[in-house]
């Protein structure tokens, strides 16, 4: 797989480079980071600032949120950008961010579904993955566009969509919500607070209780076809469990086109005849002008194609399980975010 991006990781040891267990995947997704440019709009200085300082840039967590941010960035401001006039008029919850080319960010997205969304929307102006490295943002500090941003930049606003997020896959994934609303209110605060703390033991001690156990069998599907059609993961897990990947109902997915509409279907891990449902499967059923059914994947995916599916900074290649993408690849969120790029538009 092709990667764009950083991960925040030690070199695996020597005895581990064949352990392709799904934790370590879910570790190296959580230890993504994305680079981040913000610069205060020019405009909206207040007086006496210091114009020469007024860019801050920062290497965020990909599973975080803008709102988890601004205690650094305002902090960076008020000590040296801002006088003290300004530090005592200046309101936080006035403050928005918006890209280069004038897009509102949404508070309640995850910084790696904004970045990812960011190089596929670029992809159709042609611009190329390396001139969006790294992510350009300006910062306004009044008039906040509410309607755009659907809630305000607390923390806690922040918590809530994220938590409302987790019992939609939930759903999504199971039937039901059981196993979110059967958590302890301190568990699921616990969940939260190892997105604050950048925390990945104290995220997965509570969200090991209602996403899919590491079992990857699928005992009753036939064999694959060829050795590129499931990741090395799947080969090595034991025996099929009735709360394994393959076993859901359904995998939380989101895809998101260039400028386009999201598009939110189910997902269900093997199709009607037994065989694991693929993300080129997935992509061809639903905008098949891009990813033609008749048409079988490549074995090898990257930036250049006409066309690539972005996962967590990854061009994942078409061929992967659905299943292994919601067990390995979810966000935070119990969400897998699929961008599509499009070259050469």
């Amino acid at each position: 797989m092709s990667t764009y991006g950083t991960t925040r990781h030690n070199p695996i040891p020597k005895d581990r480079v064949t352990d392709y267990h799904t934790t370590l995947f879910r570790r190296l997704t959580w230890e993504g980071s994305v680079p981040i440019e913000i610069r205060v709009d020019p405009k909206e200085l207040p007086a006496n600032s210091d114009r020469g300082l007024e860019c801050y840039y920062l290497q965020a967590p990909r599973v975080s949120y803008l709102p988890l941010l601004m205690p650094e960035i305002r902090k960076y401001l008020m000590d040296v950008v801002f006088d003290e006039a300004a530090t005592k008029v200046l309101k936080e919850e006035d403050w928005w961010f918006e890209t280069e080319e004038g897009t509102t960010l949404k508070w309640h997205w995850p910084i790696g579904l904004i970045y990812d969304n960011h190089i596929i929307s670029s992809s159709l102006r042609g611009r190329s993955a390396s001139s969006v490295n790294p992510l350009r943002l300006i910062l306004h500090l009044a008039s906040p566009p509410t309607d755009k941003l659907l809630l305000n930049p607390s923390a806690e606003a922040c918590k809530q969509a994220f938590m409302g997020q987790l019992k939609e896959a939930d759903f999504i994934r199971w039937g039901n919500t059981k196993r979110m609303t059967g958590l302890r209110k301190v568990d699921q605060d616990g969940m939260w607070e190892g997105i604050k703390d950048d925390n990945f033991e104290e995220y997965w001690r509570v969200a090991s209780k209602v996403t899919p156990t590491t079992s990857l069998a699928r005992s009753q599907s036939p064999p694959p076809t060829s050795m590129h059609s499931r990741p090395p993961s799947a080969d090595q897990a034991g025996a099929s469990d009735r709360d394994g990947a393959y076993s859901v109902r359904s995998v939380p997915v989101r895809l998101y086109l260039p400028d386009g509409p999201v598009i939110q279907d189910l997902a269900p891990p093997l199709l009607e005849d037994g065989n694991p449902l693929t993300l080129h499967g997935y992509l061809s059923s639903h905008v098949p002008l891009l990813f033609s059914p008749s048409i079988p994947p490549s074995q090898h995916a990257s930036l250049s194609d006409p066309v690539y599916a972005l996962v967590q900074g990854i061009i994942v290649p078409l061929e992967a399980e659905m299943a292994w993408l919601g067990a390995c690849m979810a966000g935070a969120d119990g969400w897998v975010n699929v961008c599509v790029g499009v070259n050469g538009a």
